[in-house]
């Protein structure tokens, strides 16, 4: 059994800490938890059940993401969900600092997180009935899936092109800078065909490619002939570029921002706003998604206005992530009414995470 309030859809704000003590029994239950954590819960030196009873509590428990490169995929899910869990896949992220994480995404929490993304896009006025192309890493990462997804929730169908940026990374670590160069053009030359030859209404890629598809003057006069929207995922992309964008290169475009990873197990559109505000805000959808900002050093929460380091939580019956320190830096910013934990704007990579240096290519 689970408490209703983990099957509630991601625009619902039950009581933050009645949610986590919910998470927490559905976790450490071991009728239902993962094998992953009820064997984890005997290294740690308090009793989630007991002793986590807030959301502040939280920050108790030790940053795993690192087991999430070896474990087991089958022992990451709870087994409350009995013999055959619906799986919709299972992720990697891109190996920016080292071997790839992995989660198992199972399709309650696939489907109320594409429904939340849908009534974001409806609510932006991006349009339904039209075909997606999607210039996004392809293969085991979450961000190739989601196109599709909201594509076909949308009543289009999306094209889709083979990305690997985890080569694009390792040549450029290797100082190969020219093969990077030569893979994304290949990318951009691939989707200029399908731009040709198909009705393409809404375009999904990273800022870099973005910025080679805005370098190229018949694209640019294709995009604004045929697209209605463009979302930008994966890479940070700075207010001066997004101003661009929307002013002048691609002036009859919507043009929309999401920050993701795979450990949040999505992606957060960016805040809808008024045309003459440029700020790029974030709101998560707590409390099954809660961030921090905070000073690396100290561990200390800033000040709204100042920026520092993300710490994320995941808490939902799929999966239960929390106090992970993220690769990226942002700006602290004050929550909507009704939501719990930071907001953030200007996400932007920190240059060395783990002793690894920060690395974005093409995602």
């Amino acid at each position: 059994m689970t408490d209703n309030m983990l099957d509630l859809p991601l625009d619902a704000r039950p009581d933050p800490d009645a949610f986590v003590r919910a998470a927490m029994e559905w976790h450490f239950n071991p009728e239902t938890g993962s094998a992953y954590w009820l064997e984890r819960a005997k290294t740690l030196d308090f009793d989630p059940r007991t002793n986590v009873q807030t959301l502040d509590d939280l920050a108790l428990f030790p940053n795993i993401v690192n087991d999430l490169r070896d474990v087991r995929a089958e022992d990451l899910i709870p087994q409350g969900y009995g013999p055959n869990p619906d799986v919709v896949g299972v992720y990697e992220s891109g190996g920016t600092t080292g071997s790839p994480k992995r989660v198992v995404v199972l399709r309650d929490w696939w489907s109320r997180s594409t429904d939340w993304m849908n009534a974001h896009l409806d609510a932006a006025e991006f349009p339904r009935d039209v075909d997606w192309l999607s210039i996004m890493p392809s293969g085991p990462h979450l961000a190739g899936e989601m196109p599709r997804a909201l594509a076909t929730r949308r009543g289009g169908i999306t094209f889709y092109l083979d990305m690997d940026p985890r080569w694009v990374k390792k040549v450029i670590a290797a100082g190969k800078a020219e093969e990077a160069t030569a893979y994304a053009e290949h990318l951009i030359d691939q989707a200029a065909f399908v731009l040709q030859t198909q009705d393409i209404g809404v375009i999904i890629t990273t800022p870099p490619l973005l910025e080679r598809l805005a370098g190229r003057d018949d694209l640019v006069n294709l995009i604004n002939e045929k697209v209605k929207g463009i979302v930008w995922a994966g890479t940070h992309m700075d207010a001066d570029t997004r101003f661009l964008y929307m002013t002048e290169v691609f002036p009859a475009v919507r043009l929309h921002g999401i920050y993701g990873s795979t450990m949040l197990g999505g992606g957060i559109f960016e805040r809808i706003r008024p045309e003459d505000d440029d700020a790029c805000v974030f709101d998560p959808p707590s409390p099954f998604i809660t961030f921090r900002v905070v000073d690396p050093e100290t561990g200390r929460t800033v000040k709204y206005g100042e920026r520092g380091q993300v710490v994320m939580n995941h808490v939902s019956k799929n999966m239960l992530l929390p106090n992970n320190l993220e690769r990226d830096i942002a700006t602290r910013v004050e929550p909507p009414a009704g939501q719990t934990g930071d907001s953030v704007a200007d996400v932007s990579p920190v240059t060395q995470f783990e002793d690894e240096a920060v690395i974005e290519g093409v995602y």
